[in-house]
């Protein structure tokens, strides 16, 4: 598992207080939302911001990208490595 996937699960866990899951719970590859981890709207702003913060990326909320996005601990490994590049 690559350092920016346990960063982002650990960056989950700590956000959202997820009590009595670990980082290696989460399947990278799962929905966080709905049937996946079950995350909400409210859980989506709050990782939103988190990953602001700690990463320095600016997150358009109007995108039509930004369900890709936030599909998976994966995906948002793969946006917030392309945001550290530009």
């Amino acid at each position: 598992m690559s350092d920016l996937v346990d960063e982002l699960k650990t960056l989950l866990i700590d956000t959202l207080d997820l009590e009595e899951i670990e980082p290696q719970d989460i399947d990278t590859d799962a929905p966080l939302f709905g049937d996946g981890l079950g995350l909400d709207s409210i859980d989506a702003l709050e990782l939103g911001v988190a990953i602001q913060k700690r990463y320095g990326l600016k997150i358009d909320t109007e995108s039509e990208d930004i369900s890709k996005w936030f599909y998976s601990v994966g995906s948002l490994s793969e946006f917030v490595a392309a945001g550290r590049q530009t």
